[in-house]
């Protein structure tokens, strides 16, 4: 991607980097929604510590469940309240909301807060990604992006 150093980080990786959380609704865009505290590092942080380069417009995300992955512009992922989430009230977060590392997105609605995050790509094209959308959503009849 378009970044100067390349990295991996473990999930330990990201326990060692300066945390943050915040109490915020996660809404679904079929009708559900709830109230957590989600605790994680800014994604923020994990772009700088790769040094993202000044053409870079997206973040694409993947998630280990099949074909699933999303994309978010820079505003989104340089935002403070985007997080990769580890924990949850208080706790690892759980696998039924996508421990161990979920992206979270307050600005946006449930689909673009991916569970089960496992990479992400730093690019200025998104065209290059799936079927040229965006997103897998987007696939599939729903908006690339989905702020509330």
């Amino acid at each position: 991607g378009l970044v100067r150093e390349p990295a991996s980080f473990s999930l330990a990786d990201l326990r060692t980097y300066p945390a943050r959380s915040h109490i915020t609704e996660i809404a679904c865009e079929e009708g559900w929604s709830y109230i957590a505290e989600w605790i994680g590092v800014p994604l923020s942080h994990a772009l700088d510590l790769v040094g993202v380069l000044p053409q870079a417009k997206y973040v694409v995300y993947v998630s280990m469940e099949p074909d699933s992955w999303d994309s978010i512009d820079m505003a989104d992922a340089l935002h403070p309240q985007t997080l990769l989430c580890y924990g949850m009230n208080g706790s690892n977060l759980p696998v039924p909301h996508g421990g161990p590392l979920r992206l979270r997105l307050p600005r946006q609605v449930g689909y673009k807060n991916m569970k089960f995050i496992t990479r992400l790509t730093v690019t200025d094209n998104i065209k290059k990604f799936g079927k040229g959308l965006g997103c897998i959503s987007a696939e599939y009849g729903y908006a690339w992006y989905a702020g509330i």
